[in-house]
């Protein structure tokens, strides 16, 4: 799980790279999930949550951004 220091220092390239890869990763966990693959049930929630913030912090980032220029 990516803690919130961790990815406070990433560009917004690597944020959005890195979502599109978590996304991917959500995507094939709910496959598993529905066909009773899934062998680590605690990693959809780890995925969904560093999504968030992730999000979170792309909205914050352009805010400020926004309120700046």
């Amino acid at each position: 799980m990516a803690k919130r220091e961790d990815l406070s220092v990433k560009t917004d390239d690597q944020l959005s790279t890195q979502l599109g890869e978590l996304k991917r990763e959500q995507f094939n966990l709910r496959f598993q999930a529905a066909t009773n693959q899934l062998e680590k049930p605690s990693r959809v929630r780890e995925v969904r949550r560093t999504i968030a913030r992730i999000k979170t912090l792309q909205g914050q980032r352009s805010n400020s951004a926004s309120a700046q220029g």
